[in-house]
C-alpha cells in the first residue's frame, strides 16, 4: 500500500478521569466499561473495524495498568504506548502524532464512544476528501460539557469552528494529514482546540464529516447515556454495537 493509501492510528487517553472517580469507578478510565467493553477496548476494536492496526496510544503514569492490559486482550495488533502525563490535550495530540510515521494519521480520543458501524463510515467518508485535507468528526449530539461548535459550508468544508449557536459540535475524532503534522503551530496555543481553530482561520482545508450518535464520556450519566443506546441497538437488531 502507498504512503498516500496508508491509515495509522492514534488514540488520546491521558485525561485525568476525575469525574469518573469522583463517581465511584476506581479503574483508570481507559477501563471504564461500558455495557461491560473498556472504553480504549471500543476504540480499539472500532479502529480494527475500519482496517487499522497499528496504533499508537499515549496514557498518563496513572494508567500504566492499560498497558499491559490492552497488549494481552489484543495481542495481534501492532500497539505502542506512550506513558506520560501531559498537561493538556493539544500536548498529549502532539506526542502522538510526533511517533507516527508517514501517510495520514487517525486519531481518536479515548472518551468519544460511537457505534462500530458509525465509526467505520465516519473513516471512509474522510478518507475520500483530498488527501492534503484535515477531517473532523462532528454531531448533532451535544453530550460534551464544553462543546465545540463548528459550522460546515455547502462542501462539507468547515467554515467555523468554536463560535456557539451552531447546530454541530467535534466528536473527538480526527483524520490527519502527513503534511498537517508537519506544520508549526504559533506559540501560546493550549488546548487541542485552539489548534484546531488555528487551522480553520489558517485557511488550511479543514472538513466535517457527520456521526449521529457520539458521546463524550466524562461522567457516570454519560456512561449510563451510552449504555443506553448499546441496548437499543442490540434492541433494534442494528449491528455495531459496542458489546
Amino acid at each position: 500500500m502507498t504512503p498516500e493509501g496508508r491509515l495509522q492510528g492514534g488514540i488520546i487517553a491521558a485525561g485525568d478521569g476525575s469525574r469518573l472517580r469522583e463517581a465511584g469507578f476506581a479503574m483508570p478510565k481507559p477501563l471504564v466499561p461500558v455495557a461491560g467493553v473498556p472504553l480504549i477496548e471500543s476504540v480499539i476494536r472500532n479502529f480494527v473495524a475500519a482496517g487499522i492496526t497499528s496504533i499508537i496510544v499515549i496514557v498518563n503514569e496513572r494508567e500504566r495498568d492499560c498497558v499491559e492490559w490492552a497488549h494481552g486482550r489484543f495481542a495481534g495488533l501492532h500497539l505502542e504506548f506512550i506513558v506520560k502525563t501531559t498537561r493538556s490535550s493539544l500536548e498529549s495530540f502532539l506526542e502522538v502524532t510526533a511517533r507516527s510515521g508517514t501517510g495520514r494519521l487517525l486519531v481518536s480520543t479515548v472518551d468519544a464512544w460511537c457505534r462500530e458501524t458509525d465509526f467505520v463510515r465516519f473513516v471512509e467518508a474522510a478518507r475520500r476528501r483530498p488527501p492534503q485535507a484535515t477531517v473532523l468528526a462532528v454531531t448533532p449530539l451535544v453530550a460534551d460539557e464544553k462543546p465545540l461548535w463548528a459550522r460546515l459550508g455547502a462542501d462539507g468544508r468547515i467554515v467555523q469552528l468554536g463560535e456557539p449557536g451552531g447546530i454541530l459540535v467535534t466528536a473527538g475524532m480526527y483524520l490527519l494529514s502527513e503534511r498537517i503534522r508537519l506544520l508549526r503551530p504559533p506559540p501560546g496555543l493550549g488546548r487541542l482546540r485552539d489548534l484546531l481553530g488555528w487551522l480553520v482561520r489558517s485557511g488550511e482545508p479543514v472538513y466535517g464529516e457527520i456521526i449521529q450518535t457520539v458521546v463524550d464520556v466524562d461522567r457516570a450519566s454519560d456512561v449510563a447515556f451510552a449504555e443506553a443506546l448499546v441496548a437499543a441497538t442490540t434492541h433494534s437488531g442494528v449491528g455495531g454495537g459496542a458489546g
